[in-house]
């Protein structure tokens, strides 16, 4: 698929632990992906290496047709594929606006239009009146939206999120929902989102990708996911848990 990010058979390994055990995942530009499953389940770690960020033992990533497996997370950011973490990566000691500019300025903008960019996405994210507050000072979910406005500032087609609801009320899941549909539709890049939340995985996603122990599980329509019984039985539990996650 030339307009998708694309793991074929990918394994990595930490030590005699097999974190990710030949995982196929494709991702195509306008979709929305979840990927769900207990701890250790080998999420976050399919996530670095298709960002860069961890080495395999076997497979390939291809990205629009290139072969990318192996590239430096800078390339592969210039390339359209940007990313938030888990835990927060935010340049403390700098404003809101600071941290934005820095993203576009790293993309080849000139300052001017890096501080344009990212005037617009701190609208976007409604954090224009924080815009000279440091990122140290920020309450946690607008930190949240921070790390989004500065990943979106690389202008991705692809845009991987690690817990992005983490922390946040269920009023502020529901406004990241609406947030991250909202920024599909603008830049009609594809979006996976690694999420415990099943009340935003539910509503946000076009497919679901389940793993459990390093490997692929299920996939399909949250509908069908949540139906399956191997899902039930390896994450999700109850029959009437999972009825209600989709509330």
């Amino acid at each position: 698929m030339e307009e998708a990010l694309e793991a074929v058979q990918i394994s990595a390994h930490f030590g005699g632990v097999k974190a990710v055990d030949h995982v196929d995942l494709a991702l195509t530009r306008g979709e929305i992906l979840g990927l769900i499953g207990p701890n250790g389940a080998g999420k976050t770690t399919l996530v670095n290496v298709l960002t860069g960020f961890q080495e395999t033992v076997s497979g390939r990533v291809r990205m629009c047709g290139a072969d990318v497996l192996g590239w430096p997370p800078q390339r592969l950011a210039r390339s359209g594929l940007a990313r938030t973490f888990q835990n927060l990566r935010l340049f403390l000691d700098l404003t809101v606006l600071e941290n934005v500019e820095v993203a576009g300025v790293c993309m080849g903008l000139t300052r001017r239009d890096a501080r344009t960019r990212a005037m617009e996405l701190l609208k976007m994210l409604r954090l224009t009146e924080r815009l000279s507050d440091r990122a140290s000072a920020l309450p946690y979910g607008d930190e949240r939206r921070l790390e989004l406005a500065r990943a979106l500032a690389t202008h991705p087609k692809f845009l991987l999120l690690d817990e992005p609801a983490a922390g946040l009320n269920e009023v502020e899941s529901d406004a990241l929902v609406a947030t991250i549909k909202a920024i599909r539709d603008w830049l009609g890049c594809g979006v996976l989102v690694i999420e415990h939340d099943m009340r935003v995985i539910m509503r946000l996603c076009d497919r679901i990708q389940v793993l459990a122990r390093g490997g692929t599980i299920s996939i399909g329509t949250p509908s069908a996911v949540r139906a399956d019984p191997a899902v039930i039985e390896a994450y999700l539990g109850s029959q009437r848990e999972v009825s209600g996650a989709g509330n």
